[in-house]
């Protein structure tokens, strides 16, 4: 027996996305079914046009600022919808949960992209796929075991993850195929846990010691703000392969650009402290870096699937149902979260 959807109101604001990115016309279509829905691109969310059409809003879309004074006029919201992809810091979270107002967000979109193109990163620092490219391009190539003098085969390479959520469960099914032992470190996360997923549960420091490959996935967070320092990139394996994709503010950047420009280690990243990177920054030219402008996760089909996702939440919400297809905010971590929004400048 289908259980009857009641109309509600919907205020979406979508910045940095737009509307026309992330829900299909068929998409669209089913959200301004399920009741009243005024759509908010021009411009911030202001005091007026929060009173005008998003204070008796039963669900939000978007990630603009809502401190408690526009949380407690909301007197209808049953739940914020974040389709940037993190839990900004910009929500008072502890009224949120005072007021039964669930907030979700729509990062596990971006798992598995992101998965792909750190699996590509590792590759290629292992192997020197670019660096070859490159010399090959300025004419001072070499051939065969010559060009190899300082790769080495992911298979039978010891893996380590720091941080094991959404984004390291979706790469540890694309490194199973190598053989390697798996450690992985993750402070939040029970031993018994990340034995389930087929790793071994290890100390940052093991990770880091014993691991020629290590993926760093971990979220930033009032606790872990710059906790890579340069004495974790020393005690890494000399020519070990970092590869950074999730968020640049749990390392000291600069540290491990040193790291990467003495030779000691070899980086990918996908982010940076400051986004766009200026271009005069020293990350372009050290040769063991390679470059990604966090563009892991942006493909068009990954924000139709932030649409998908949200609009199957929200109309669960609307059932009286609770969600399952986002991330939903727990109030014992929500509070820690320190990402940064996303800039499309």
């Amino acid at each position: 027996m289908t259980q009857a959807v009641e109309k509600i109101r919907l205020f979406v604001a979508p910045a940095p996305r737009t509307v026309a990115d992330i829900f299909s016309p068929a998409d669209l279509e089913r959200l301004h079914a399920l009741g009243e829905v005024f759509i908010h691109e021009d411009g911030p969310v202001t005091d007026e046009i929060f009173e005008q059409h998003a204070v008796h809003a039963h669900i939000i879309v978007g990630q603009f600022d809502m401190p408690a004074e526009r949380l407690m006029r909301a007197a209808n919201l049953r739940a914020i919808v974040n389709v940037e992809g993190n839990f900004l810091p910009n929500v008072d979270y502890a009224q949120c949960f005072r007021q039964g107002v669930r907030v979700l967000n729509v990062s596990p979109v971006f798992a598995e992209p992101v998965a792909e193109a750190a699996l590509g990163m590792a590759i290629d620092l292992a192997r020197g796929i670019s660096h070859a490219d490159r010399r090959f391009r300025n004419g001072t190539e070499q051939y065969g075991l010559d060009a190899n003098k300082d790769a080495f085969s992911l298979y039978d390479a010891p893996v380590g993850f720091v941080g094991m959520g959404d984004l390291g469960r979706a790469i540890l099914p694309l490194v199973a195929p190598f053989r390697g032992v798996v450690r992985a470190f993750d402070p939040w996360l029970p031993p018994a846990y990340i034995e389930s997923l087929g790793c071994e549960p290890a100390s940052l420091d093991t990770v880091l010691r014993e691991s020629q490959v290590v993926f760093v996935v971990a979220g930033v967070t009032s606790q872990n703000q710059g906790f890579l320092t340069r004495d974790e990139f020393a005690s890494m394996r000399k020519g070990g392969a970092f590869i950074l994709v999730s968020r640049a503010g749990v390392v000291d950047f600069d540290a491990m650009l040193d790291a990467a420009a003495t030779g000691h280690i070899r980086v990918a990243t996908d982010v940076f402290p400051e986004e766009p990177l200026g271009p005069g920054h020293r990350a372009r030219s050290i040769e063991n870096v390679l470059l990604s402008p966090h563009q892991a996760g942006a493909l068009d089909a990954v924000l139709r699937d932030i649409g998908r996702r949200a609009l199957a939440d929200i109309e669960l919400i609307a059932r009286g149902l609770p969600p399952v297809m986002c991330k939903i905010a727990q109030p014992e971590t929500v509070g820690l979260m320190r990402s940064k929004p996303v800039d499309k400048s």
